[in-house]
């Protein structure tokens, strides 16, 4: 069986023209062909396969397109019927937005998703020039209604940007209306109920897997922790297992207030998408100045700019990934622990720069300085050769090069502890160094993970 993609690809365009040319045999148009092609290939195994191959012809052929399109355009025609041109764009936006709008009601969004979708989608589409040019072609449709298509369309879709922006102010507008209750909420609302008031608690914003999957994570950690959700589906099933999560998208300010994100310890973006995810961090910093934010991005590029805008620590998942890879190649390698952690350690550093696991906080902060210097909590083994010794016998600082700042025993914290202060199995300990320093003391006070 081969492997090659000049193969593969060519496989892909003989599909495509093979079902254009079928479909233009049977009386249709080659477009439509290359439309049920697409649709063909769009549910087969390797459609992201072949998408991402003809990503390329997809850019070159939309300049085509829409080069042609103004080609067909006569500005005579728009200039001697302007009134009729803009009096029918309003009319098809108008229409369209109600058909999309009343469907997606249909469908259960709450009425601020139905106004987004049906603003969203009320230009004409692309789909739409195909067929005016059969009706052109077999003269169904006279020259004047065919410019008069091509001016309300072209019209449309130049406004198709401004309409998508002004969507959602406009439903925040027409909900402050005496609005029925059934068609604020949608036909299937979900089951509603007051978070009660909670703080110094993790909120949680994101739908997708990694979103899910965290959630879980830390509620089987007993973490007290909110969620915000912009999924229908996906928030009625966490709210029916008794989960703390709020329904609506995190750029709105009331939606981040019912999940008490001005009274949180901690932020979790998890939206993939970069501009929205600098819209969500803007908003949270705004509302809680001394909240910990972390933000999934999917480039190291885009850490300057979220840090910039309030985010303490970006993840990007590629470099992430890249590094999950790293240490396993070293593992396989049977290279010692220490010496990966300490690799992987200077390897971050160099990436992420001053940018990396930065805290902004008022007034004078010693980390924001020291970039290459971090604050780290670590479980102390029952094993450990600290365990039941004092701190003035570990040598921490000579040996290490680390600092003990902080020791919590049981559910008591001794912030700056003298050095006759006994270390016990389970204790955390607050280690203050630079990142490959608290990687080999994180190995000792751990010891047990090794044996």
């Amino acid at each position: 069986m081969t492997h090659s993609q000049e193969l593969f690809m060519m496989s892909i365009l003989s599909i495509c023209l093979a079902v254009a040319f079928m479909t233009h045999e049977l009386g249709m148009s080659f477009a439509f062909g290359a439309f049920l092609a697409g649709l063909m290939i769009s549910e087969s195994e390797y459609s992201h396969n072949a998408f991402g191959n003809l990503t390329p012809f997809k850019d070159v052929f939309t300049s085509f397109f829409f080069v042609s399109i103004g080609m067909l355009l006569d500005l005579g025609f728009v200039i001697a019927n302007p009134w009729l041109v803009i009096a029918t764009v309003i009319l098809v936006i108008l229409i369209k937005t109600v058909i999309a709008g009343f469907t997606a009601f249909i469908l259960g969004h709450t009425f601020f998703g139905t106004v987004v979708v049906g603003l969203s989608i009320a230009q004409v589409g692309e789909f739409s020039f195909i067929l005016a040019g059969l009706g052109r072609t077999y003269d169904i449709i006279t020259p004047y209604h065919f410019q008069l298509f091509l001016a309300v369309a072209i019209t449309t879709m130049a406004l198709s940007p401004l309409l998508i922006n002004m969507s959602r102010p406009l439903a925040t507008l027409i909900l402050k209306l005496p609005l029925p209750q059934y068609l604020v909420d949608g036909l299937f609302p979900m089951q509603q109920f007051e978070i009660p008031e909670i703080k110094n608690h993790i909120v949680l914003i994101g739908k997708d897997s990694r979103a899910i999957n965290l959630a879980a994570m830390i509620k089987k950690m007993e973490l007290p922790f909110t969620s915000v959700v912009f999924d229908p589906d996906l928030a009625r099933k966490q709210i029916e297992k008794g989960d703390k999560a709020v329904y609506g998208d995190a750029v709105n300010e009331p939606v981040l207030r019912k999940a008490y994100i001005h009274t949180a310890e901690m932020v979790i973006v998890s939206v993939g998408d970069l501009i929205k995810a600098m819209a969500i961090v803007e908003k949270v910093r705004t509302l809680n100045k001394h909240a910990y934010i972390i933000v999934r991005s999917k480039h190291v590029t885009d850490v300057e700019e979220l840090v910039r805008l309030g985010a303490n620590q970006v993840i990007p998942e590629e470099f992430e990934t890249a590094i999950d890879f790293f240490e396993r190649i070293l593992g396989k390698y049977l290279i010692p622990r220490l010496d990966i952690e300490k690799s992987v350690a200077r390897i971050r550093e160099d990436n992420y720069g001053i940018f990396r696991d930065r805290e902004k906080v008022d007034g004078y902060s010693l980390l924001k300085d020291i970039p290459d210097i971090e604050i780290a909590a670590v479980r102390v083994a029952l094993n450990s050769p600290f365990a039941g010794k004092k701190i003035s016998e570990t040598a921490m600082r000579k040996t290490y090069g680390v600092t003990l700042v902080a020791l919590k025993h049981g559910e008591n914290i001794i912030p700056n502890p003298e050095p006759s202060t006994l270390i016990s199995g389970n204790d955390i300990a607050y280690i203050f160094g630079k990142p490959e320093m608290i990687a080999t003391i994180v190995n000792v006070l751990s010891e047990h993970q090794n044996t």
